[in-house]
């Protein structure tokens, strides 16, 4: 147990009783000052957060809890189980939010009935052998006007019966027959034993301060009475810490008014026009082990990530993640989980017959248990929920961005439509999660390549007004829904894609000159050399992920010149527009290009 004078920021607290977070609920507590957002998720993680949203501060314990995801009342904001991370603003829908757009959360653990935790606890939970030798049975909460300090010492002379000594009027044994020991007294916890002959009853009294004058006191019964006996059991200790509260609560009027515990919150940036910052190069920040790794379909292995320690970053529906191979390759995998599944990532892999090492190292080398290293999560394809009906179009493992997005979409009870076109249903990864997702899910099983146009033709054939296209597949299927959608009219922004590769032949024959405008450096990239490899050279710090003009990574924004575009990222009307560049790819027609770095 604690001793005295210790500081109570570095303890573990009761902040909760297991009652007061059932699902879809969000419970309002507080700790040394400080509100808190309790709630539990679908897969039992209790989350303990600071109780205000990042946009306007609205408390987000009057939010909606959906078992995954804690949502604001005020402007809709989302954030995920467990990390806290934003992940949706619908201000801004086409917009994965920053990583650093991530609430403040705090350590949880389950025991005695009781959620703890703390504002920088040090070690673990406490573990009471009184309590861990027994079967606890909580009683009433009772919440104090008064400091934890007053509490505690007014609980060592509290008074109550032996459970099994109370009689069928649920009246307690007379008080004066009753040995009362204090088994230990702490800062913020009173153990105590009531004896009458061979009957005994102990209960640990846990105080929790609220404030500088507040405080709730949260019992546990060392024994569960028997089953008859658990009301009555519950309305003596109730009619007893009543008492007690009453005397507590006199004498703290008598006393001046302390002054508050007022908490220190924390400044988070939040940048909304911007993507969520990555690092320089090709980074793997992280390090995870493979939990679990099963074959999904034909061809197609599933694997189970989990980190070493701590929360993995937050994700939303179409981020990537690169995984650093053993071999020495990165390659880039589609996070498939669906909303709440924070406690890992799972990517499906797909074996190549022409694997140049990485899908075949995957398959055949890494094994459960081993470790990896892999980048934070980047999001360039990301979901827009605001559509009145979305239609995924996915090829093959293109299926992986486009699950995660149709359990998002499910989850929210969106309008949405997963069409598959696989060889055969042997083919199709991940039909457990398919079949969760019900009717919305459209198998299209060995079409030749002109069935397949024609198909994705109709299915594209009346471009709604808010009616948004996500396609996700092999080349010359993208290339296709791409076409279809130009001829029927479908705007541009409602049509988003994502390649495996980049299919276009590079032509790096060029040599030109590169004049960064914010840090007055002018390089020249000679022919069979990136821009991304000179920037480097000298210092200019950019991000990257697949280094093939797919992801969109290592974007730069263009203020004069004229790029030749040799992505197959950006649309045809970005490439007309010409005010962006994948600098790991694309090159300039003109003599001279200007970025905005």
């Amino acid at each position: 147990m604690t001793t005295a004078a210790v500081d109570p920021f570095t303890l573990w607290h009761p902040v909760a009783s297991e009652h007061d977070v059932p699902y879809r609920h969000v419970h309002h507590g507080q700790l040394l000052g400080r509100e808190l957002a309790v709630w539990r998720a679908d897969d039992d993680f209790v989350n303990v957060w600071e109780n205000r949203c990042l946009h306007r501060g609205v408390r987000l314990s009057i939010g909606s809890n959906d078992g995954t995801e804690l949502r604001c009342q005020y402007h809709g904001w989302r954030y995920a189980n467990r990390s806290a991370g934003c992940t949706y603003i619908p201000a801004h829908p086409a917009d994965a939010p920053a990583r650093t757009i991530c609430n403040r959360t705090f350590a949880s653990v389950e025991r005695y009935g009781l959620i703890w935790s703390g504002e920088d606890p040090v070690g673990d939970a406490p573990t009471i052998e009184l309590l861990e030798a027994g079967t606890p049975f909580g009683l009433r909460n009772l919440p104090v006007n008064a400091s934890a300090e007053s509490a505690v010492r007014h609980l060592q002379s509290h008074r109550f019966a032996p459970s099994d000594r109370l009689d069928a009027d649920l009246h307690a044994t007379d008080a004066t027959a009753v040995e009362m020991t204090v088994e230990w007294a702490d800062d913020y916890s009173v153990a105590l034993t009531a004896t009458v002959g061979a009957a005994s009853s102990t209960a640990v009294f846990f105080v929790q301060p609220v404030d500088s004058g507040r405080s709730v006191i949260r019992g546990v019964l060392a024994d569960t009475p028997a089953a008859g006996e658990q009301r009555g059991v519950l309305r003596h200790h109730a009619v007893g810490l009543n008492r007690l509260v009453d005397a507590i609560e006199a004498e703290a009027a008598q006393l001046p008014p302390p002054d508050p515990i007022v908490p220190v919150l924390q400044e988070v940036p939040i940048h909304l026009s911007e993507m969520p910052e990555a690092p320089s190069g090709r980074t793997a920040s992280l390090r995870v082990r493979v939990n679990r790794k099963w074959s999904t379909a034909e061809g197609i292995t599933a694997f189970e990530l989990e980190p070493l320690a701590g929360v993995l970053p937050t994700f939303q529906p179409g981020a990537h993640i690169d995984v650093h191979l053993p071999n020495g390759l990165i390659r880039q995998y589609s996070i498939t989980n669906g909303p709440g599944e924070s406690a890992y990532y799972r990517i499906g892999v797909k074996l190549e017959p022409d694997s140049t090492g990485g899908s075949i190292c995957l398959h055949t080398t890494v094994r459960e248990g081993d470790v990896l290293a892999v980048s934070e999560p980047r999001n360039n394809f990301p979901l827009r929920r605001d559509a009145t009906r979305t239609i995924l179009l996915a090829g093959g493992i293109g299926i992986t961005p486009l699950l995660a997005m149709a359990q998002a979409l499910h989850r929210m009870d969106l309008d949405f439509e997963l069409h598959c076109f696989v060889q055969s249903e042997q083919y199709l990864a991940f039909g457990d999660v398919l079949e969760h997702l019900g009717d919305s899910v459209v198998p299209h099983l060995a079409l030749p390549p002109t069935e397949t146009v024609a198909e994705i033709g109709r299915l594209l054939a009346d471009p709604g007004p808010h009616t948004h296209i996500y396609i996700c597949g092999p080349g010359p299927m993208l290339e296709a829904a791409r076409r279809e959608a130009a001829a029927a009219g479908w705007p541009d922004d409602h049509v988003h894609f994502e390649y495996f590769k980049n299919t276009n032949e590079i032509d790096d024959s060029s040599t030109f000159e590169v004049a960064l405008a914010r840090s007055a450096l002018t390089v020249t990239v000679e022919s069979g050399r990136t821009i991304l490899e000179v920037l480097r050279e000298h210092g200019v710090a950019l991000p990257s992920s697949c280094e093939q003009g797919a992801c969109g990574t290592c974007e730069a924004a263009v203020l004069e010149g004229e790029p030749d575009h040799q992505d197959v990222y950006l649309n045809d009307s970005d490439h007309e527009a010409g005010d962006r560049i994948m600098t790991c790819v694309s090159r300039s027609r003109s003599d001279r290009l200007v970025l905005d770095l």
